[in-house]
């Protein structure tokens, strides 16, 4: 089969297209098809190396353990294992493993779902690991619930989106507002109008206006004393802890999805720890994280897509053997939403 491989870490001069053995899955794994793959910041950490600490926790430390990109993927099962009980040959499903920038991927049973009949298999793709990202940063770390008389009242918390304009942040907009909160997105100029358009409360151009200070939100009757969030969800950039800490409630959460900008041993990863370490002694929660794959989760969000609560943002797609021009694309920090790799018509 056709694959996208590396053999070292580097720019994208380092991704190949190459015939590879298809692989077998193993007895709770199931083969699939794949139609199409999501392209996420992981494939970038993963191609360059950077930060160092990547390699440390078990991607390779010389080169990648392996040679296959792609975390994404959404396809139809060819195969499955002897120990599936999900699944059945022929279904359309997606989910997230590793390997997904090939003609065929084998996908752990746990790890993916049914593909909601309603969406394509590029929208499927771009889901998994972006949209479970900005579930769990929302929910399980911010603590945000679906509103609802017994539970905590949702539809009074303001929550801001900071990178409401990509791959995590779309999604994360259309999550909070289906959990019922006051959504304020944060985005350059060029995206405004998209963040609006997925359901954004209100949207702040950081080019114009500062989400932290009397000016934000653009409004020209601002008080002395502008509103505080509840939950910030930072997606992008390398932010101070003391601006975004400014924004905040002062008994609101801060959650911090990764972390860029911050040289090449930690990555930005050093505000995470810094939040870590100051929430004690405050009354603001702070916290970072790394989202994991769940089988509730995907069937969490596959019910979404399918009442058509949430809709994937898709920038642009490129063809399997465009791959390494995907990835300069999506550096340069411009996608509107999630950019796709297209592999099976």
């Amino acid at each position: 089969m056709r694959a996208i491989v590396q053999d070292r870490y580097g720019t994208t001069d380092v991704l190949r297209i190459e015939d590879v053995d298809k692989p077998v899955p193993k007895d709770h794994e199931v083969l699939v098809q794949v139609h199409a793959a999501g392209l996420d910041a992981g494939v970038w950490h993963v191609m360059t190396g950077l930060p160092y600490m990547i390699r440390l926790m078990g991607y390779g430390i010389r080169r990648p353990k392996r040679r296959v990109c792609g975390n994404d993927v959404a396809g139809r099962v060819e195969a499955i294992g002897s120990a599936v009980t999900k699944f059945q040959v022929g279904d359309d499903v997606f989910g997230a493993t590793s390997g997904s920038f090939a003609e065929f991927a084998c996908v752990k049973e746990d790890n993916c779902v049914l593909k909601p009949a309603n969406i394509s298999f590029e929208q499927a793709a771009v889901v998994p690991i972006s949209a479970l990202t900005a579930l769990q940063g929302l929910r399980d770390v911010g603590r945000l619930e679906t509103g609802s008389s017994d539970t905590a009242d949702t539809a009074s918390k303001k929550v801001l989106v900071i990178g409401a304009g990509g791959g995590v942040g779309t999604f994360a907009v259309q999550l909070a507002k289906a959990f019922g909160a006051e959504v304020t997105g944060v985005c350059g100029t060029a995206k405004v109008e998209l963040v609006h358009s997925i359901g954004a409360d209100h949207v702040i151009d950081y080019t114009i206006n500062d989400f932290a200070g009397p000016t934000r939100n653009g409004h020209s009757d601002q008080r002395d004393r502008y509103s505080e969030y509840d939950l910030i969800l930072d997606t992008a950039g390398n932010r101070p802890l003391t601006r975004l800490r400014r924004a905040l409630a002062p008994k609101g959460a801060l959650v911090i999805v990764g972390g860029e900008k911050g040289g090449r041993w930690l990555g930005g990863t050093d505000r995470l720890l810094r939040a870590l370490l100051l929430s004690p002694l405050v009354g603001q929660r702070l916290r970072g994280f790394v989202s994991r794959v769940r089988g509730d989760d995907l069937r969490f969000l596959a019910q979404l897509l399918e009442s058509g609560k949430i809709t994937p943002v898709i920038d642009r797609t490129f063809p399997l053997n465009e791959v390494p021009a995907a990835v300069r694309h999506f550096e340069q920090g411009h996608a509107a939403g999630k950019v796709v790799i297209a592999i099976q018509a």
